[in-house]
């Protein structure tokens, strides 16, 4: 099902402004301390088992930030997708796991099951992948470098229940990146669930939790994992979008609308989850031009996570969206919804997007009625830092191994096996 783009504008605050200058709140700042590499990477091991600590959400470096005229006129390459070319080949994009594949997968989690190690610690190291490890190797060029997405077919989840699909799935994902925390309880293997959190709540409730429609958006890290566990009875299918083509036809078709999204005046809320000394929200650009290097066009979005705000804007510490950010919103909305791939995740697939340069969607979805089983994808946010391998950000932690992710003072990372 497909939603009017119109409809697009009742989840945007119905205040505006005109928006000319940026004014902050006393104590609130643009940047905020933080740690550096030496001490995210050298964590506490009775906490983080791996010894790496999520570095968090962040504002990005002002100073790194690049004007509409610093951006490509065009981007090219293999980032840049037209979904009509993928929906006539499909095997372009879908791989069905082998009998050796499946085997190998196996047989490591067998071996890490059985040394007793906790699942928040697993790593290349000790899920040992000899023969699959080459080609997940291309597989991670392809999603950090090319199209940025793959769908993974025949994964035994059924055969081999949560606990073993758990280990062989976070397993399999250290060969793509580090695992980092998806919210402020650490959850570093989330579950995208209907718990029946009220979706209208948006300044407190994570729509992952909810059955409600998941507009274009990426996620907090470098890649995003789902292994689908179960099916809902209708509805709660895939779309995605190559942001570069996005960015392409905004750049011919509504050159203004891409000017706004490259400006750094777009406030997106924290939600609440923040540590000590933090700001609730993040001031900071949709469009963001790599610095140095290659230069290539990163994007961040997601218009559940501007909508939500109002409750600083009606308080006066941030100006209310302007008229110019809510036509933005609407036209980057319905520019990904023209130029979607749809896809549906049957039981066993595992779908693997870059957040950098792919925006990903959900459709609103069903239950089956108890005591079938409920909708229930598990969910990884991985990490692929600039030194290797992965895009230089304008942020602090661009050379962190777990840059990203949502982190909470000293709060360590948790693996549980279903929702709570």
């Amino acid at each position: 099902m497909r939603m009017s783009t119109k409809s697009l504008l009742f989840l945007l605050p119905s205040k505006t402004s005109s928006y000319r200058t940026l004014t902050m709140a006393p104590g609130l700042t643009a940047t905020q301390p933080h740690q550096g590499p030496s001490s995210n990477e050298h964590a506490l091991r009775l906490v983080f088992p791996d010894g790496i600590k999520t570095s968090g959400q962040h504002p990005p470096l002002y100073e790194q930030l690049r004007s509409y005229d610093d951006f490509p006129e065009e981007i090219t390459g293999a980032t840049v997708w037209d979904a009509e070319d993928y929906k006539r080949n499909p095997e372009r994009w879908t791989h069905w796991l082998t009998e050796n594949e499946i085997e190998e997968l196996s047989e490591a989690a067998d071996e890490f099951r059985a040394a007793t190690i906790p699942l928040t610690g697993i790593s290349k190291e000790n899920f040992k992948l000899p023969r699959l490890a080459s080609f997940l190797e291309s597989i991670r060029n392809e999603l950090i470098n090319g199209k940025g997405f793959i769908l993974f077919k025949g994964f035994p989840v059924e055969q081999w229940g949560n606990h073993k699909s758990a280990v062989a799935y976070m397993g399999l994902g250290t060969y793509l990146g580090y695992f980092v925390s998806q919210n402020g309880k650490g959850h570093v293997l989330g579950h995208v669930k209907d718990l029946g959190e009220d979706a209208k709540k948006i300044d407190k409730v994570r729509i992952y939790r909810t059955n409600a429609r998941q507009y274009f958006h990426a996620d907090d890290s470098d890649l995003v994992g789902l292994l689908c566990i179960a099916r809902a009875l209708e509805g709660g299918e895939s779309d995605i979008v190559s942001s570069h083509h996005v960015y392409n036809v905004l750049r011919r078709e509504r050159p203004g609308i891409l000017k706004t999204l490259i400006q750094p005046i777009w406030h997106f809320d924290r939600k609440g989850e923040v540590g000590k000394g933090e700001d609730p929200y993040i001031r900071t650009s949709v469009f963001y031009l790599e610095p140095g290097g290659e230069g290539r066009v990163y994007c961040k979005w997601d218009p559940y996570f501007i909508r939500s705000l109002e409750r600083f804007s009606s308080a006066g510490l941030i100006p209310p969206l302007s008229p110019a950010q809510l036509e933005a919103a609407d036209v980057l909305e319905s520019t990904c919804q023209r130029l979607s791939l749809h896809m549906v995740l049957e039981v066993g697939d595992i779908q693997f997007l870059s957040n950098a340069h792919v925006l990903h969607a959900r459709t609103e979805y069903k239950d089956h009625a108890p005591p079938a089983p409920r909708r229930h994808l598990m969910r990884l946010w991985l990490a692929t830092p600039e030194g290797e391998g992965g895009w230089r950000l304008p942020f602090h932690d661009s050379e962190e191994k777990k840059r990203g992710g949502i982190q909470v003072d000293d709060v360590g990372p948790v693996a549980h096996l279903d929702a709570e």
